[in-house]
């Protein structure tokens, strides 16, 4: 009896606990992580500013990643220069002084077909002259008596002109005109695409687009039949005259509707 009650006493010296139930919210599953946030890209101003540091043709590349079509027809001088009436100019400066030196190209090349041409004439006139009379030793017997015949003195200025020609090194130079015109070429039909796009946040079609387009296809088409041309392929010598030849007549064509642009330029845009 002694020992039971000095059981009950220490039992009732321990600390009480208490036994609550677990409610609602403790049954609760323990609520999943949030995924990380994906950071904001950069507003196009502030892209912008970033562009600056760099060199114009990187930003020029950039730049069509960076506008929201929607955006660009309401840009309101959000992209500064690029919008104003000095970008907008160079594209028709630009592209007239290529028509120019399209024409410029294309006499070069004209003298160097020349030259190859002429030898063939002279060759073909060398076969009307009669034979020079030889002598039992075998030296040439010259009459300075006689004049030389029509055909003589066609052959002698044939020559001639050949020599001067062949001074000018046209074919070299009707090389360098052509690449430097396909690389500026390609780079400014790009380059007007994308300030037309950068003013009004869309592109014409019509005409003076079209007619650009294909000027271009044709300037990269003219070019990849050089290599057959340098082996001497005679068809793809006269296919890179055509299609040089149409070039010019859709530049010729594409100028009214380039000056219609002009006016507008001047129009809806200010300096710079």
């Amino acid at each position: 009896m002694a020992t039971t009650l000095h059981c009950l006493s220490t039992l009732h010296l321990l600390p009480r606990t208490t036994h609550r139930p677990k409610t609602l919210n403790s049954l609760k599953p323990a609520s999943k992580a949030q995924p990380p946030k994906i950071p904001e890209l950069p507003s196009i101003p502030n892209a912008l500013q970033l562009l600056k540091s760099s060199s114009l043709p990187l930003a020029l590349t950039a730049l069509p990643f960076l506008i929201d079509p929607q955006d660009a027809a309401a840009a309101g001088g959000q992209f500064g220069i690029l919008e104003g009436r000095s970008f907008a100019l160079i594209h028709p400066i630009v592209m007239g002084g290529l028509f120019v030196y399209t024409l410029y190209a294309g006499y070069l090349g004209w003298q160097w077909r020349r030259v190859r041409t002429i030898q063939s004439e002279i060759n073909e006139l060398k076969k009307q002259v009669k034979p020079t009379p030889v002598s039992p030793d075998g030296s040439t017997v010259v009459d300075s008596s006689s004049p030389p015949s029509a055909t003589e003195l066609e052959i002698r200025r044939l020559t001639e002109e050949r020599k001067e020609l062949v001074k000018g090194s046209y074919r070299d130079k009707h090389f360098d005109a052509g690449s430097v015109l396909l690389g500026f070429g390609v780079l400014e039909s790009v380059f007007g695409g994308l300030n037309t796009y950068l003013r009004t946040g869309k592109l014409f079609p019509g005409p003076h687009l079209y007619a650009g387009a294909g000027i271009t296809v044709l300037w990269a088409a003219a070019a990849a039949l050089v290599p057959a041309m340098q082996k001497g392929n005679e068809t793809a010598r006269n296919l890179h005259i055509v299609l040089n030849g149409l070039n010019v007549l859709l530049f010729i064509w594409q100028i009214p509707t380039g000056f219609d642009i002009v006016l507008k330029v001047f129009e809806f845009t200010k300096w710079p």
